[in-house]
């Protein structure tokens, strides 16, 4: 097993410096000031100034954080209304739906993993709005998992939970699960309409029926049971406000013990930290259930500190083994009474280590993985073995290795992919895992940890694409400082270089979050159209480790949109596309990166689309999680990180006058991890600055959040919309 690290992760993902040295970039045409404007929805624009270190700065859209004033309602249905109608009279709508339902409707399964004498694992026929779990006996398992014939008996698992049924749209999504040692008791986390927030519940696995207990205020954390079945820890925080719950800061996050069958109020509070607002907290119980392992970030910090509590013992006190933060420190799981670690502590791109619980003083501890040119993205430790999993140029690669460091060999893949879930047991012969490229179809694939020999469990047979059709390359271009970063660059085999393909780039770029190739249908829709998708692994993400990721953090976030601009334009030189069939798209973080990119080059691509994005650099503090994420971007208390955030922030950096690409905002109602007010300022100040050039639309999903738990229906609709937008500004629409 691999603990999971506290909120840190599931912050950034599906999730932002400017040097003295960086000036925009003018050569962008200015807006035909004869031009008919565009009737954008009205705006008022307000006379709020704020003073940062004796700088004036204007926020006349500041009375759009308060997203439930009629004021504001009144113009988002407005701006919504006006989006509609554009993006519905784009022709050749219908069949692009039609063939992204095709290409969606394969099954689709996660890998097994064993609880005891039963098996879990997710499935979904194609076309499901959310995944179904099931279970199934160990000797069902074996037999499912027969080498030999590829075409493997069907599954006969039984349906343990099926969230399709707990809503009439499919909102209601599973977020968390956590399953007892013995595989008998089934806790589960579900959000609604795609908050983050997620209640607790927990079912008998045998009668399928739920008990009692209920757990509220729960975000984005998961849970672990303890070795005897008593209960398990989940981390919580304070209720908010009555109607402050999709807005209002998250401080002071506490990790909490819930013995079954007792009522939240009662539950022990295990672990907190009352000196900063913003740290995260996550507990975990070791494998053999004789240790709970305790990690804190403060905000989205890689950096943690490590806390023990052996509970074998009553009341047994809880043991710093790192208490200062100083470097990441992924626990792994223990063996006897061995700390097993992933660490980038003296190893930028991370070694494994193991501490004696005895004797944790850092002069003690031994290395049994060495830092090597591959970054350790990481480790689990299953049936005796180390299992490491390492990105070589963002893609992955397997090595066992033995507890003691010495290396078994390595696990087979089938090319430029990325391997997924891997998880098991210490007692585990067998584990599954999955795998996937931007061309390869996800499959899910058994390894005997005896001999290490790998063989297909499942394959999903697709509808109307054919994966040997498709090729995905991976190139390499210098930065602007001349930094080498990689790209992936999925088409159809045979595409000319002509400069003419429709092209999509999407980024990311922070968080210490990897881009890996994986099969999306989304994807896969694109490039069966004639498109060509590109993914820069820019700096600030994982791919390189630490010094890859700090290159790209706070006052050196500049570096980020080098990148990505470097990448535009190397996709033009190579004859790629060219920057008028070329679209920038990025989400989160990566929404922050189209809307910095966009002002900085206007010239750069034709279209721009901005998901759920952090548009305003100076105020993201102030809402749900967002003081968390000053570990990446800075604060605006520091004067040279508030100067930095700035001089990029999409929000504060619009300029009249400007071409801006045709840009597409997105957001959803109900995302309380960016605020959409993020979005809306944005959108307004897009309008008012250039309403003669290309269009800018506000789309606001309903029901929906931040991406996670989206049911499959809102998915395609949303990337219908999206393709259509970019071919119709490309002029390509049919």
């Amino acid at each position: 097993m691999q603990f999971p690290a506290p909120l840190r992760n599931v912050i950034a993902c599906n999730l932002l410096f400017l040097g003295a040295s960086f000036m925009v970039n003018e050569v962008a045409v200015a807006a035909d000031a004869g031009a008919e404007p565009t009737a954008y929805p009205a705006a008022r624009r307000g006379a709020q100034i704020d003073d940062y270190h004796g700088v004036k700065v204007p926020d006349p859209y500041r009375w759009m954080e308060d997203i439930d004033s009629p004021e504001t309602r009144s113009w988002v249905t407005a701006e919504a209304e006006f989006g509609r109608k554009f993006l519905d009279s784009i022709a050749g709508r219908e069949s692009m739906t039609q063939r992204l339902r095709d290409i969606w409707n394969f099954e689709r399964w996660t890998p097994p993993v064993r609880h005891g004498e039963n098996w879990f694992y997710s499935h979904n026929d194609g076309l499901q709005n959310q995944s179904v779990v099931f279970v199934m006996s160990a000797r069902e398992a074996l037999e499912s998992a027969s080498p030999g014939s590829p075409a493997k008996p069907p599954l006969v698992g039984r349906i343990l939970l099926d969230p399709n049924i707990l809503s009439a749209d499919g909102t209601m999504a599973l977020r968390e699960t956590a399953i007892s040692s013995d595989g008998r008791l089934f806790a589960y986390a579900l959000s609604e309409a795609g908050s983050d927030w997620q209640i607790w519940r927990v079912r008998d696995v045998t009668t399928g029926k739920d008990l009692p207990d209920t757990l509220q205020w729960s975000k984005a954390g998961g849970g672990s049971w303890r070795k005897d079945g008593s209960g398990f820890y989940y981390t919580a925080y304070d209720a908010p406000k009555e109607g402050a719950a999709l807005k209002a800061a998250n401080e002071y996050e506490k990790l909490y013990f819930h013995r079954l069958g007792s009522p939240q109020s009662d539950d022990e509070l295990i672990y907190t930290r009352t000196d900063n607002p913003g740290w995260f907290v996550g507990g975990s119980v070791t494998d053999d259930g004789h240790y709970l392992v305790i990690q804190a970030t403060l905000g989205t910090d890689t950096r943690n500190t490590v806390l023990v509590q052996d509970l074998s013992r009553p009341h047994a006190p809880i043991i710093p083994i790192i208490a200062n933060p100083t470097a990441t420190y992924d626990v792994i799981d223990t063996l006897g009474s061995t700390l097993f670690l992933r660490t980038d502590d003296a190893a930028p791109r991370h070694r494994i280590i193991g501490i004696d619980l005895a004797n944790p003083a850092p002069a003690q501890w031994r290395t049994l993985v060495a830092e090597g040119p591959d970054t350790i993205d990481s480790a689990n430790l299953i049936g005796g073995q180390l299992l490491v999993h390492r990105l070589k140029d963002a893609h992955s690669a397997v090595q066992r290795y033995s507890p003691e460091g010495k290396l078994l060999g390595d696990i087979e893949l089938p090319g430029l992919g990325t391997v997924t879930s891997i998880e098991g047991h210490a007692d585990d012969t067998q584990i599954f895992y999955g795998y996937s490229g931007f061309a390869t179809p996800p499959s899910i694939y058994r390894v005997d940890l005896r001999d290490g020999k790998v063989s297909l469990w499942r394959t999903p047979q697709l509808n109307g694409f054919v994966p040997s059709e498709y090729e995905t390359q991976q190139v390499f271009y210098k930065s602007r400082d001349g930094t080498r970063v990689p790209m992936f660059v999925t088409a159809r085999k045979g595409t000319k270089l002509d400069g003419t393909n429709p092209t999509i780039l999407y980024g990311y770029g922070g968080f210490n979050v990897s881009l890996t190739p994986t099969f999306s249908p989304i994807v896969a829709a694109w490039v069966q159209m004639g498109g060509v998708y590109a993914v820069a692994n820019l700096r600030g993400g994982g791919e390189y480790g630490r010094t890859w990721h700090e290159a790209g953090m706070k006052t050196h976030k500049q570096n980020v949109f080098d990148d990505f601009i470097a990448a535009a334009e190397y996709l033009s030189t190579t004859r790629w596309t060219h920057p008028k069939r070329l679209a920038i798209r990025g989400g989160s973080n990566g929404g922050l990166l189209i809307g910095a990119v966009e002002e900085q080059r206007p010239d750069i691509a034709a279209a721009a689309i901005a998901q759920v994005g952090v548009m305003d650099m100076l105020r993201f503090r102030e809402f749900t999680v967002g003081k968390g994420w000053e570990s990446d971007y800075g604060s605006v208390d520091n004067p040279d990180e508030f100067r930095a955030l700035h001089r990029y922030s999409p929000y504060h950096n619009v300029r009249p006058g400007v071409n801006y690409p045709a840009t597409l905002i997105m957001t959803g109602d109900h995302d309380d991890r960016v605020f959409p007010a993020h979005s809306f300022k944005f959108a307004a100040a897009m309008q008012y600055a250039d309403p003669h050039g290309q269009p800018i639309l506000l789309r606001v999903e309903t029901r929906a959040g931040h991406g996670a738990g989206m049911p499959t229906a809102k998915l395609i609709d949303e990337v219908v919309d999206m393709y259509a937008f970019v071919f119709e500004a490309f002029g390509l629409s049919k």
